[in-house]
């Protein structure tokens, strides 16, 4: 992708200081777009950039006037909104019988719930400048089962669902919206799910051979699906949930 490719355009990116939003923020930076980098981590305001296209907030993604601030943000400061990635979330690898409501709704705020505040606050500013792109951050457990996941599952389900629905509603108005499932990647978000293992190399091993790639993706690798996504080169591509897996789900 060019650098003139997104000039002009401006992007929201929430949890913007791990590792594949900061891929995220990188990339929509050096296509020339200007980026709101939202994350709940203060370490978010390090990816502000020297030419002033990067503006960091720091909030909670799931509050919805966390969300109102990143849109007053980017009109504020840069004079428009195009593009929305929704990518902040919180793991939580736990068997259903151990699960307490406080951790299923807490995820729920974190995963889901920050997906649609972003989203409701978005919209209008992408429907007023005749279009936009949205792209959330879904899985591959979002997909298929695995063991342990049934709160972390089914947020990204819900987020997998909240892409299609969004997409038939506001498609014919312009805002094309699309999801990406990631399988494994290699990111401190890995770290803390196999954080239970005995052996943490030898874990890692596994996960990569259940991937027919035989190995784990890099944050970069994810960043670039998704800047494809929020990308005119993606024109006719809306309600879609991307697996970007190694073919983790068609084994």
């Amino acid at each position: 992708m060019t650098e003139a490719e997104l000039a002009g355009a401006v992007a929201i990116v929430t949890g913007a200081a791990g590792g594949v939003g900061r891929e995220v923020v990188a990339r929509l930076h050096a296509a020339g777009a200007a980026v709101v980098a939202e994350d709940l981590a203060p370490e978010v305001a390090g990816l502000e950039t020297a030419d002033g296209r990067v503006a960091s907030l720091c909030g909670d993604a799931a509050l919805s006037s966390t969300a109102r601030r990143a849109v007053e943000l980017a009109l504020g400061r840069f004079g428009r909104l195009d593009i929305l990635v929704n990518n902040a979330a919180r793991f939580l690898g736990k068997p259903t019988l151990e699960t307490t409501d406080e951790e299923w709704d807490g995820l729920m705020a974190t995963n889901v719930r920050s997906v649609f505040v972003h989203c409701r606050e978005a919209l209008p500013h992408l429907l007023a400048a005749g279009g936009g792109a949205i792209v959330n951050v879904s899985s591959i457990s979002g997909v298929v089962g695995l063991p342990d996941q049934a709160a972390y599952g089914a947020t990204k389900a819900a987020i997998a669902q909240l892409t299609r629905q969004l997409a038939v509603d506001y498609s014919p108005r312009g805002v094309r919206v699309n999801a990406v499932a990631p399988g494994a990647i290699d990111t401190p978000f890995l770290a803390t799910a196999l954080s239970g293992a005995p052996d943490l190399e030898e874990a890692r091993k596994q996960v990569a051979a259940e991937h027919p790639l035989g190995r784990i993706a890099s944050p970069a690798e994810i960043a670039e699906v998704v800047l494809f996504l929020c990308s005119p080169r993606s024109s006719f591509v809306t309600g879609a949930v991307v697996m970007a897996d190694g073919g983790y789900t068609a084994a």
